[in-house]
């Protein structure tokens, strides 16, 4: 699942690296949301201009990213294209090829693919006159070369393409070439998920980094960010049945972390929320000796049950976030 590792990376990585000072919300223009795919399980953004003005970006960075990602970093930056300066917001979807049911207690999610719009200046045919001179593997789409990144045959080769100077795509080839047939019309796009995009719009604007997650990977989000809720048996059969989880990263003086998490039913909610807190408890027992900056944090969490959400909150300093950065606390387990 290093895919997957990447998407939650890049959420910590947004969530962490955000402006001190006042900020405006990221919102994505409804062209750039309209671009991808309907079936999407996970949909992202991130101001990354914004992110980068803090000194200790490169480390942090460095430490959550896998080396993949690293990789196709290093080889955009030797074609002219330098992600760390030229791309100014990204957004990125998650496709599952394979999801349980509704109701399972699986994880919901068994392989995955990626596509992503990265907004910014770029020198297309600069770009694409070095990736000819290195003979990369290329497909040609609806008037479109996509360039590879690896053979170009491997189930996890990645590829990328200019759409205009400003704007690039990037991602698994079939993902990619669902979203030029969005583009083209030939298939329904993102706008035509009605239980996504009504989430997606009202997220969208709210947080310099924000995310909205469907049943199958909120399931796998929740076991992942939240493992304490596995203690609790009927927590298990909750999470289950989860609609889906909405993201929101503010900047103000520092970071503002709002998740919430839509059930079923409020009575649902409110017994999600009682088991939530008393997970928490546990888990800042255990932190409690080793690393008392989180054990702090999880005493400033703070989970209410709002009607059929689940509105988890917490709110962390400049100082709180460079004690866990130096203590590896957000790297990526590969």
């Amino acid at each position: 699942m290093n895919i997957r590792r990447i998407g939650l990376a890049v959420i910590l990585v947004g969530a962490i690296l955000l402006v001190p000072a006042a900020s405006r919300a990221g919102n994505l223009g409804i062209d750039i949301i309209g671009l991808f795919p309907k079936d999407i399980g996970e949909f992202a953004y991130a101001d990354l201009k914004k992110a980068r003005q803090l000194k200790w970006f490169p480390q942090l960075k460095e430490q959550m990213l896998p080396s993949r990602f690293r990789q196709f970093e290093q080889f955009l930056a030797a074609a002219g294209v330098d992600p760390n300066t030229q791309v100014d917001e990204l957004a990125w979807a998650l496709m599952a090829t394979h999801k349980s049911k509704p109701g399972d207690d699986s994880p919901g999610v068994t392989g995955e693919q990626i596509v992503g719009v990265a907004l910014g200046q770029f020198s297309p045919n600069a770009a694409e006159e070095f990736f000819k001179a290195q003979k990369l593997v290329t497909r040609k789409v609806r008037g479109y070369t996509l360039f590879a990144f690896g053979s170009g045959v491997g189930p996890s080769d990645l590829f990328f393409f200019f759409i205009d100077s400003n704007t690039a795509a990037f991602g698994h080839r079939e993902s990619l070439e669902k979203l030029i047939e969005v583009r083209f019309g030939a298939e329904e796009g993102l706008l035509r998920n009605e239980k996504l995009f009504p989430l997606i719009n009202e997220t969208n604007g709210r947080g310099v980094v924000w995310m909205v997650l469907d049943p199958a990977y909120t399931r796998l989000a929740m076991q992942q960010l939240l493992p304490e809720a596995g203690r609790f048996p009927q927590s298990v059969q909750l999470v289950s049945r989860l609609q889906a989880l909405m993201i929101n990263i503010e900047a103000s003086s520092g970071v503002d972390a709002r998740f919430q998490a839509v059930c079923n039913t409020p009575d649902e909610a409110n017994t999600f929320a009682a088991m939530l807190q008393a997970g928490l408890m546990y888990r800042r027992y255990q932190e409690g000796q080793n690393n008392p900056e989180l054990a702090r944090l999880l005493d400033d969490t703070r989970i209410t049950p709002r009607g059929d959400r689940l509105e988890l909150r917490l709110a962390l300093t400049d100082e709180q976030m460079k004690t866990l950065i130096s203590r590896n606390t957000f790297a990526v387990k590969m």
